[in-house]
């Protein structure tokens, strides 16, 4: 073969990988939270992480013995939330939310996919945003 099919086959090989390697860097949230089980949870905002690849929230949250324990709450990307009119001061340290959604698969974890968000009195998080929790279909 000579020096120009090599060439050829070399830049055909590395196009198709630039434009397939996206397809496989989201993954899906199955293998991190257990969506056979739901959890509800109120907490104060401790910090909220408007950063890439998803957007992060910790709640400290007080259980029926007065114990405290920060949970870790997972939201979506912040391009999706900022399309719906989130940013990054939505969420200010010391609010109150209320969260549901499927709790983390590790044993003893503290941590949530976020997939109903409220503020304490029920209202939606952002003005006109839904409080309906929205289940991915199977």
């Amino acid at each position: 073969m000579n020096i120009r099919r090599w060439l050829l086959a070399i830049a055909a090989t590395a196009g198709f990988a630039l434009l397939v390697t996206p397809g496989f860097a989201h993954h899906s949230s199955t293998p991190f939270y257990d969506s056979s089980k739901s959890v509800s949870i109120e907490g104060t905002v401790a910090r909220f992480m408007f950063k890439n690849p998803h957007a992060f929230l910790y709640l400290n949250v007080t259980d029926a013995s007065g114990a405290t324990a920060e949970w870790q709450v997972e939201l979506g990307a912040p391009v999706s939330l900022s399309r719906t009119g989130w940013t990054p001061d939505t969420l200010p340290v010391g609010m109150v939310v209320k969260v549901t959604g499927p709790p983390a698969r590790t044993e003893g974890a503290t941590g949530v996919l976020g997939r109903r968000m409220t503020r304490a009195d029920d209202s939606p998080i952002v003005s006109g945003g839904r409080v309906e929790e929205v289940t991915p279909p199977r």
